[in-house]
């Protein structure tokens, strides 16, 4: 069984290696052979100066060939999506069952494995911001995999969204998944705001939360700007005075109800993956560095042999 393994090397972050045998699942875990798979930006950063016996890949999709032994998942032949701790980036990966989801026909395995943990992390967000319906909200790093989604999910749940993004070739794409603004920074975005979601860090943040109204919410789910934010208290005086900031992470299993509602709003033509790549997997390094430095839009997804 070939997988992909780091190498430490930034301009060719990982490198194929054969194992002899393939994953042992556990008891409630399901054998995987992954048909397609989708690497996250954070997870490049992970790659930089990776831990001892790191194995990347968390979004995938493909075949049950090996159902759980203790009954709970899908039978084999089964086509699913699934969010496994780690392994993904294999030929075959085993994934607990409280993880995946079943795929309808209508749904290719390329367009699965772009939901998991943006989707996730989308559906997660929106519900740590509360009810959005009428409410003005502010996104930041809208172009990539997670700002697609929540732009969608949001405008869908009526709320005014205003995006940002750095081209204007982005924000278009933005407008057609509902968001009512598309601006290049933050400073241009016309507050104040009910809810701010907020990825960037760094300048991004601070000026973001001056776009609160008072009271309002920022929801702090991620710093791709790789710089950390200084918040002034006083700054704040001109702004909204009183303001909740919210530190947010997706992760927590189970997950299989979400990839669940992610897969149904896809199959009604109510969720649209933002793919900005398709390559065969032996391309993964060079997908790799080209996410890491923000020059693909949306989701990569990488397909191992024939996918469906």
């Amino acid at each position: 069984m070939r997988r992909l393994i780091p190498t430490g090397d930034a301009a060719r972050p990982v490198e194929f290696v054969h194992d002899d045998a393939q994953p042992v699942p556990a008891p409630d875990e399901l054998l995987v052979k992954v048909e397609a798979f989708s690497p996250n930006r954070g997870e490049t950063f992970l790659l930089e100066k990776p831990d001892p016996g790191l194995m990347p890949g968390k979004d995938v999709a493909g075949l049950v060939v090996q159902a759980a032994a203790d009954g709970s998942g899908p039978p084999a032949g089964t086509r699913v999506v699934g969010h496994p701790p780690k392994g993904g980036w294999a030929e075959y990966a085993a994934v607990p069952t409280h993880s995946i989801a079943v795929l309808p026909d209508e749904i290719s395995t390329v367009q699965a494995a772009a939901l998991p943990l943006a989707g996730i992390t989308a559906l997660r967000l929106l519900r740590a911001a509360g009810a959005v319906t009428g409410r003005r909200v502010l996104l930041t790093g809208a172009s990539g995999g997670v700002g697609h989604y929540l732009t969608e999910l949001a405008a869908a749940a009526g709320a005014e969204v205003t995006a940002v993004t750095a081209t204007a070739e982005r924000g278009a794409r933005l407008r057609e998944l509902g968001a009512a603004a598309v601006v290049h920074d933050v400073r241009e975005a016309d507050g104040p705001f009910d809810v701010v979601l907020e990825s960037t860090g760094g300048g991004a943040l601070t000026a973001a939360l001056a776009r609160l109204v008072p009271g309002g919410t920022l929801v702090w789910f991620g710093q791709a700007s790789r710089t950390p934010a200084t918040v002034n208290f006083f700054d704040l005086l001109a702004g909204p005075e009183n303001a909740v900031i919210r530190h947010f992470h997706y992760a927590g299993a189970p997950y299989r109800h979400d990839l669940a509602t992610l897969v149904r709003l896809m199959a009604g033509g109510r969720l649209h993956p933002e793919i900005g790549r398709t390559a065969d997997w032996s391309r993964t390094a060079d997908v790799l560095v080209d996410l890491r430095e923000r020059r693909i839009r949306g989701k990569a997804v990488l397909t191992i042999g024939a996918s469906r």
